[in-house]
């Protein structure tokens, strides 16, 4: 899978697009992260890419030449993307969209900055408008990498655990996953519960169901109706 990412600040992504599991994902061939700054797209010497709204107001407003030249560009050199602007007012994206993003071979990722985007950029051609969550940043760079790992761990082969992303939080539609304990079985007072110790697969399965349950009902109860998924007990 090809992600293009457009930026202003690509050096900003760079060595995270190469660290833990996007490095591996990139080492083994499964994943490819482009970085495009789209000021080099840009049409005078002084290379703006933004520039004062109309009609008044604070800030400054992404021009749509060079962003629209540069994904032009990007797409005569790979073939079409699936092109994704990253706002505020977006869909919000989240596991699901991730599950559905993993049938695409290349993902276009648009980064904004300043006040926003010249709306001709969103006329002039087809976008998908994403959101990560209720409030705003200074860019879309950290939603983009939020995004281009979310799908990155669900590829086959890139994660140590082939059975991890399964029994995640939110996978296949479920709710929060249970519990987690390791060693040392006993920290300041607090143990682990005794079942996880017993051996019994049968037994651990049905606390960690139980537990998942009352962990989503409590944390997030608009995922209550959802229902956990938890490991076969003889793959413990």
């Amino acid at each position: 899978m090809l992600f293009a990412v457009l930026t202003l600040f690509p050096e900003a992504l760079e060595a995270y697009t190469r660290s833990s599991i996007l490095g591996i994902a990139g080492e083994k061939g499964l994943v490819k992260v482009r970085l495009v700054d789209f000021r080099d797209f840009t049409r005078d010497r002084h290379r703006t890419v933004d520039d004062r709204p109309y009609g008044g107001g604070p800030g400054m407003v992404l021009k749509p030449e060079p962003i629209i030249d540069c994904v032009e560009w990007l797409e005569r050199e790979h073939g079409p993307f699936r092109r994704i602007m990253l706002t505020p007012g977006g869909a919000r994206f989240d596991q699901q969209r991730a599950d559905a993003f993993l049938r695409e071979e290349r993902i276009l990722l648009l980064c904004g900055r300043y006040e926003g985007f010249d709306e001709r950029i969103r006329l002039s051609m087809e976008w998908e408008e994403l959101s990560v969550g209720d409030f705003v940043l200074s860019g879309g760079e950290l939603p983009a990498l939020t995004i281009i790992e979310a799908v990155t761990r669900l590829m086959p082969g890139v994660l140590g655990n082939a059975d991890s992303a399964e029994y995640d939080s939110f996978a296949n539609g479920s709710g929060l996953e249970y519990p987690q304990y390791t060693r040392p079985q006993h920290y300041r007072g607090a143990e682990v519960p005794k079942v996880l110790l017993s051996g019994d697969h049968a037994k651990i399965a049905a606390w960690r169901t139980q537990k998942a349950e009352l962990k989503t009902r409590a944390a997030r109860p608009d995922l209550s109706e959802r229902s956990p998924r938890v490991p076969n007990p003889t793959s413990d």
